[in-house]
């Protein structure tokens, strides 16, 4: 069925297997009881609960939660954080502010676009090794398509600080030696061997973890979508305690600007007239 018969059987109509509000009685959230049957779950379980329908060990949410501490940097130079502080040194709101940069953390050279690129590469990778083809050629493939091989490689330095403390919990959780983690490390020293030189960064390492817990790319990136909000709010809380603007300010002189010049209003005829430069 199709077309306005589809939207008339939707009408005041939501068939819903994820929840409802029963209300003055009681709140489904995927068929169990909100306050009775979840009621002891912390927010990082019902979160997880919610994207996937599962309960994970105190293991496994130990590593989860782990993934979002550790990437959580108060650096208002990064660029969603560069947001957060921009909101605050405006005087807008918190909920703008982190808004705008959860969203601007999507982009597709950084934040969750690495992490959706690693989780697909490696799971491909897998598939194409378990059909018997050599990882280099797995390699060769990803970089002919893309130029790059996702989660390796980093910009500014060539080691990633969240990797050592990930790998010592990955062990002390007993989750170190998975088929993904180990592949994980195995494309890595593939690439140091070889003529690209490129060391892991940590997209590759938490894509493996995730895989290694039977998420698929979608819930992995809906698990991933607010990692780095412990980051961005003490840059919006520094810079709003501070005087307006004065978060990187620049100097006009500063901008490289190849508009229209500058132009002045002829009140007489109503029109534009360039003015030259000084």
């Amino acid at each position: 069925m199709s077309g306005p018969e589809r939207l008339l059987e939707a009408e005041n109509n939501w068939v819903t297997r994820m929840g409802a509000w029963f209300p003055g009685e009681r709140v489904v959230f995927r068929g169990q009881d909100l306050h009775a049957d979840l009621k002891d779950m912390s927010w990082m379980e019902l979160y997880l609960f919610s994207i996937t329908g599962r309960r994970f060990t105190g293991a496994q949410l130990k590593v989860l939660n782990a993934i979002w501490t550790y990437t959580s940097f108060p650096e208002p130079r990064l660029w969603n954080n560069r947001v957060a502080a921009l909101a605050g040194t405006a005087r807008s709101t918190g909920a703008l502010g982190v808004a705008a940069g959860m969203a601007i953390s999507e982009a597709s050279i950084y934040g969750l676009g690495p992490c959706i690129r690693a989780i697909d590469f490696l799971q491909h990778a897998k598939q194409h090794l378990d059909n018997g083809e050599a990882l280099i050629d797995v390699i060769e493939e990803e970089l002919r398509r893309y130029r790059s091989v996702a989660g390796y490689g980093r910009p500014i330095t060539r080691t990633d600080e969240r990797i050592p403390p990930m790998q010592v919990l990955l062990r002390e959780t007993g989750m170190d030696e998975g088929p993904y983690i180990r592949l994980c490390f195995d494309i890595e020293k593939a690439l140091l061997d070889g003529r690209l030189r490129m060391h892991m960064n940590i997209a590759a390492l938490y894509a493996a973890v995730a895989l290694e817990l039977g998420f698929t790319p979608r819930q992995y990136y809906l698990f991933m979508i607010p990692c780095f909000v412990a980051g961005m709010l003490p840059c919006l809380i520094e810079t709003s305690e501070n005087p307006e603007g004065t978060f990187f300010p620049l100097r006009c002189e500063r901008l490289a600007y190849e508009g229209q010049p500058l132009r002045s209003w002829d009140e007489r005829n109503g029109a534009t007239t360039d003015v030259p430069p000084p």
